[in-house]
C-alpha cells in the first residue's frame, strides 16, 4: 500500500449516476485486477473505497456510482484537481485457476474491476465471456469496452429493455465456462453460488473504516476462520466462503 497525490485528468458521467474518473500518478502498488483505492474527500471522516477499473504505468481509471454525499462531491471535482489516495489495497483476482474459458459476471458497480481482469485473461490466451447485469438500459456501461477487448458480452436487464430480461442467473445456464469471476451486490452473488456449475472467485463490496485491516470493521467468517475483506479480500475463492443465512 502507498499513499500519494493523484491528479484528475477526466471525470465524466457515463451512465445513470455513474462516473468515469481517470487519474495520473504512481500505480506501482497495483499488482493485479480486483484491488482498490481509498480516496480522501475533504469534509468526510472516512475515505471512500473504489475498485480500480484499469491502470497502466502513468495512471488509473476508476468508475463509481453516486450513492451519497461523498461520491456526489467526488463527481463534481474538475480535471486538474488533486486527490489523496491510498493505493494497492486488497488482494485481487487470481487468473491461474481460470482454465481456458472463464466467465466474468458483474452487476452494477461491480462491473468495473472485471474490465482489468478481462484484459489480463485475454492476454493469457483465454476465451473470455462477460455477463453484465443492470436494472435498465440507462444504467449500462462498459459493454462496448469489453467487446473492443475481444470478449463475448451478454447483458441482462431487470426490465427487459436490453438483452435477456431478468438477472444474470437467468442467462448463466446458456453459457459454457470453465471457471467464473464475479463482483456485485450480495443478493446477486448468493444467487450465483446456488447455480454456478464450477468453482470461482467472488469480490465482496463492503463498507470499510480504514481499508488496510486496522479497524476490523469488515471482518467476515470463512471456512478458514475470520478474515478481513479489505486485506484478505476483497476477492475470496468459492470454496472458503460461508454464506450467511
Amino acid at each position: 500500500m502507498t499513499e500519494g497525490k493523484y491528479e484528475i485528468i477526466e471525470n465524466t458521467k457515463i451512465a445513470a449516476d455513474v462516473f468515469k474518473m481517470h487519474l495520473s500518478g504512481d500505480t506501482s502498488a497495483l499488482t493485479r485486477p480486483g484491488q482498490f483505492v481509498n480516496i480522501k474527500i475533504t469534509g468526510y471522516f472516512l475515505r471512500r473505497p473504489i475498485s480500480v477499473c484499469d491502470y497502466d504505468g502513468t495512471g488509473m481509471t476508476l468508475i463509481y456510482k453516486t450513492v451519497g454525499g461523498g461520491t456526489e462531491k467526488l463527481s463534481e471535482m474538475p480535471a486538474g484537481h488533486t486527490l489523496d489516495l491510498l493505493v494497492g489495497l486488497g488482494n485481487g483476482y487470481d487468473t491461474s485457476r481460470s482454465s481456458s474459458a472463464p466467465l466474468l459476471i458483474g452487476g452494477g458497480v461491480g462491473v468495473p474491476p472485471l474490465y482489468g481482469l478481462a484484459k489480463l485473461l485475454l492476454s493469457e490466451g483465454k476465451k473470455v465471456t462477460v455477463l453484465l447485469g443492470f436494472n435498465r438500459k440507462e444504467e449500462i456501461f462498459l459493454d462496448d469496452d469489453f467487446r473492443k477487448l475481444g470478449a463475448e458480452v451478454h447483458i441482462t436487464t431487470a426490465d427487459g429493455s436490453v438483452g435477456t430480461k431478468g438477472f444474470v442467473t437467468d442467462a448463466m445456464n446458456g453459457i459454457s465456462y470453465t471457471y467464473f469471476y464475479t463482483c456485485g451486490p450480495m443478493p446477486m452473488m448468493r444467487a450465483i453460488a446456488k447455480c454456478a456449475k464450477t468453482q470461482g472467485q467472488y469480490s465482496f463490496e463492503e463498507r470499510m473504516g480504514c481499508g488496510f485491516g486496522a479497524c476490523m470493521g469488515c471482518s467476515c467468517k470463512t471456512m478458514f476462520g475470520t478474515k478481513k475483506v479489505c486485506t484478505d479480500g476483497p476477492v475470496f475463492e468459492s470454496e472458503e466462503i460461508i454464506w450467511q443465512t
